[in-house]
């Protein structure tokens, strides 16, 4: 399974930075790129999620084509962690593993770790090769910029 792993430092405490990761409306000022947005039907819509609790997102790829995913909080150890994976949407399966790390004072690294595998075999390969990696890249920078901005 392709795997994308990309870390942030953020000048905050590890336990606001945990919080704030886990608030819904960031991933949504943040995916405006996408037009990312969580929806009824499948859980909370906006702010902090919880253990348990599930959302599903919409959003556009290529400015047109839309994507829905919906995505549980399967693991919560705050302030170190938190794991959402997909139970609905484009991938065969998804995992998006969220760490925690003081470093220093008032310096928190937040590590993300995202493993997926698109379905349709070959061709779907051939899609991570080609896109999915790089808008999964910037979906994740989106956000991780937008939880940085937070905190300046």
């Amino acid at each position: 399974m392709p795997e994308l792993v990309q870390r942030t430092m953020v000048r905050a405490p590890v336990e606001e930075v945990f919080d704030v990761a886990l608030d819904l409306d960031v991933e949504r000022v943040a995916g405006r790129r996408f037009r990312v947005r969580a929806v009824e039907g499948a859980g909370r819509t906006s702010g902090r999620i919880g253990l348990g609790e599930q959302v599903r997102w919409r959003l556009r790829l290529l400015g047109v084509v839309p994507v829905a995913h919906t995505s549980r909080i399967v693991e919560l150890e705050r302030p170190g962690r938190f794991v959402d994976e997909m139970v609905d949407g484009a991938f065969a399966a998804f995992r998006h593993e969220h760490l925690f790390e003081t470093e220093g004072p008032g310096m928190t690294i937040m590590t993300d770790r995202m493993v997926w595998r698109s379905p349709a075999g070959a061709l779907g390969r051939l899609a991570d090769a080609l896109y999915v990696r790089r808008t999964l890249r910037r979906l994740l920078a989106d956000r991780n910029s937008e939880i940085v901005r937070r905190f300046s």
